[in-house]
């Protein structure tokens, strides 16, 4: 299940979604995630559903790749799904002690699941369809007028961009890990919750002492090379916002206004 996590693994494609510019995809990501908050009605969840799917098919990355990411987060959406259906008030379906179902609750739990499911893949869309280092350079172009009220913009877009980066790498490190331990008899899969949680501390141990060691290595490695922050640092290939970015930028502010005109059909 480790393996299935793919937020922030990049997928070589040449899609007009891998052509924008960065700071176009981190802008719309942001966008994006807003409209998945506002929205409210059901004719607008399924047409921001179709508007999600229909950006993955441009991207060129298999539909299977997106909801193979969202798979190991599902307990983790249907415990918060289940926490709005006990937790809400209105007509109840069902009473046991102090826990009510309600017609509100299981209302609301549906609607929050679909909305982080959502989330989750516009997200992994964006690092599906940009590489570390342009997702860099957009991170620092965004934050470069914050420079002049003292906010270290390269280094702050270096930090998001290497947490990024290392993600795919330390779940792998994580599935080996495990494997190891299953191999020398450990036992990670059956038991009570509490059970399963400590016998997680073989794998969280070493985990940790590779990551550190990791971190280490690549300290030593900026070193080497001379790394002193971005001042007086060039690029080899600078981003430029071209007349795709604006269409785009168009056509996706069209299909918004027609995601949110659901709210009005009866």
């Amino acid at each position: 299940m480790v393996g299935n996590i793919s937020l922030g693994q990049y997928i070589p494609g040449d899609s007009v979604l891998h052509r924008l510019d960065p700071r176009t995809k981190i802008i719309w990501t942001i966008l994006l995630m807003v409209a998945i908050f506002m929205i409210d009605s059901w004719p607008e969840y399924v047409m921001m559903a179709a508007y999600t799917v229909m950006l993955i098919l441009i991207s060129g990355v298999p539909l299977k790749q997106s909801i193979k990411g969202v798979k190991p987060l599902l307990f983790i959406l249907a415990f918060t799904a289940i926490l709005n259906m006990f937790f809400t008030t209105g007509t109840p379906i069902y009473e046991f002690g102090p826990l009510k179902i309600t017609y509100e609750g299981i209302y609301l739990a549906i609607k929050l699941f679909f909305r982080l499911v959502m989330l989750v893949m516009t997200a992994s869309l964006m690092t599906h369809t940009t590489t570390p280092m342009r997702l860099t350079d957009g991170i620092e172009k965004l934050l470069k007028p914050f420079e002049k009220i003292g906010a270290p913009a390269h280094e702050i877009a270096m930090m998001m961009s290497i947490a990024l980066r290392f993600i795919p790498t330390l779940l792998d490190e994580t599935d080996r890990i495990m494997k190891a331990q299953a191999s020398r008899g450990a036992d990670l899969d059956t038991g009570n919750i509490f059970e399963r949680i400590r016998s997680f501390i073989p794998v969280l141990v070493p985990l940790f002492v590779s990551a550190f060691k990791r971190a280490d290595d690549l300290a030593e490695a900026m070193e080497s090379r001379c790394y002193r922050g971005g001042k007086g640092r060039t690029r080899l290939k600078e981003i430029h916002f071209t007349r795709l970015d604006l269409t785009t930028t168009l056509i996706g502010l069209a299909l918004l206004v027609v995601v949110f005109s659901g709210r009005f059909i009866i």
